[in-house]
């Protein structure tokens, strides 16, 4: 396990609508959900403005040490959907519309009012792009190198992410299981820290919560293997009941 290879991604989130609160960003945890189920996982993320140079800076840092880079908003038909352009910039080439992206386009608004010159927009691509279908609403994805350049509304986003399902390369899926206590957190972090060091590649994720009036924390077990998860449950188990807990399978 010490040795397995693990493929990492990043995600940059681009909107002055995310960072004013205006909008409220879905598209972390499904990019992240579908990424382990390809046996990626979403090692960081970062939320940047609609400002050409913080959108190189970002992707020019996260691309370089992660196996991939997504990000999503700021393809749209407007002025100020930058997203493009600035990749193409960090990238150091330029951008052409791209002849399969034009036809998709011409096709979708040809009972819709017409490719118009914005609409067109959606065709620009960093040159030597290739396209990430979009069945949901035309206007395709866009993939150069290991950058993933994606809608920023989540279920256009999440229909890209469906036509790019077993493209990637990664490592074995992510298992998780998770069990629950009625427990402050701060009274069982030495037993949580134990039982994950006797169970290397093994990550316990620990989230508490108040509820009903009483404090809780549900552990989240991960590993890509399904057999080290249960031990260390099993463990887990074992030790939050010794120390007079009751375990809810699950989690509460």
């Amino acid at each position: 396990m010490a040795s397995e290879r693990i493929w990492t991604a990043a995600l940059i989130v681009i909107g002055d609508e995310i960072l004013s609160g205006r909008t409220q960003d879905k598209n972390v945890a499904q990019i992240a959900r579908w990424l382990n189920v390809q046996g990626i996982r979403l090692a960081e993320v970062r939320v940047v403005a609609d400002r050409e140079d913080a959108i190189v800076e970002a992707v020019n840092a996260l691309r370089a040490r992660n196996d991939y880079l997504f990000t999503t908003g700021g393809i749209g038909p407007t002025h100020d959907d930058i997203t493009v352009d600035a990749i193409a910039a960090a990238l150091g080439v330029g951008v052409v519309h791209h002849p399969k992206a034009v036809a998709v386009l011409e096709r979708y608004y040809a009972t819709r009012g017409g490719a118009t010159e914005a609409r067109l927009r959606m065709a620009r691509v960093p040159q030597g792009a290739d396209l990430i279908e979009n069945r949901v609403s035309g206007a395709p994805g866009i993939r150069i190198g290991n950058v993933f350049i994606m809608a920023g509304v989540p279920h256009i986003t999440a229909g890209m992410l469906d036509a790019l399902t077993g493209t990637l390369e990664g490592g074995r899926p992510v298992v998780s299981r998770t069990i629950g206590c009625w427990v402050a957190e701060s009274e069982v972090a030495d037993l949580l820290g134990a039982v994950e060091r006797a169970h290397e590649g093994v990550a316990i994720g620990s989230y508490p919560f108040f509820r009903e009036g009483r404090t809780g924390a549900n552990f989240v077990v991960r590993s890509p293997d399904a057999v080290q998860v249960d031990g260390c449950i099993a463990d887990l188990s074992q030790a939050l009941e010794g120390a007079g807990y009751a375990v809810v399978t699950d989690g509460i």
